[in-house]
C-alpha cells in the first residue's frame, strides 16, 4: 500500500511542478470525450488509451529528470541542459506521435 502512497505523493509533486502535465490531462479528457461522442470502437479505444498513457508517462519522466538535474547542481552546466532538453524532446516526440494517431482515428469520424 505504501507504493500507492508514494505514487500519489509523486502525482501531487508532478502537478505542483509541471503545469504542462495538467494541460496534457485536460487534452486527454477532451480526447476521451470525443471518443465517447464518436463511439469509437474498442481497438481505437485501446490505441487512444495507450497514447494518453505514454504522453502522461513521458511528461512525468521529463519532470523527474528535471528534479534530478536540479538536485545535482544549481549551477549552469551544459550537460544538465542537454539532459533536460533531451527529456523534453522525448515528450515532444511522443506527443506528436499521439496527435498523428489521434487524427488518423478521429478524422474519418469527423468527415462522415
Amino acid at each position: 500500500m505504501k507504493r500507492f502512497t508514494y505514487a500519489y505523493q509523486g502525482l501531487v509533486s508532478l502537478l505542483r511542478k509541471d503545469h504542462k502535465f495538467l494541460l496534457h490531462c485536460i487534452i486527454a479528457t477532451l480526447v476521451i470525450f470525443f471518443g465517447i461522442y464518436f463511439h469509437i470502437n474498442k481497438y481505437e479505444w485501446l490505441i487512444i488509451i495507450l497514447c494518453i498513457g505514454l504522453v502522461l508517462a513521458f511528461e512525468a519522466i521529463n519532470t523527474a529528470v528535471e528534479f534530478a538535474v536540479d538536485l545535482a547542481t544549481e549551477e549552469y552546466h551544459l550537460y544538465a541542459k542537454y539532459a533536460k532538453d533531451i527529456a523534453a524532446t522525448s515528450v515532444l516526440i511522443i506527443s506528436i506521435m499521439a496527435a498523428i494517431i489521434g487524427f488518423a482515428i478521429f478524422l474519418p469520424y469527423i468527415f462522415k
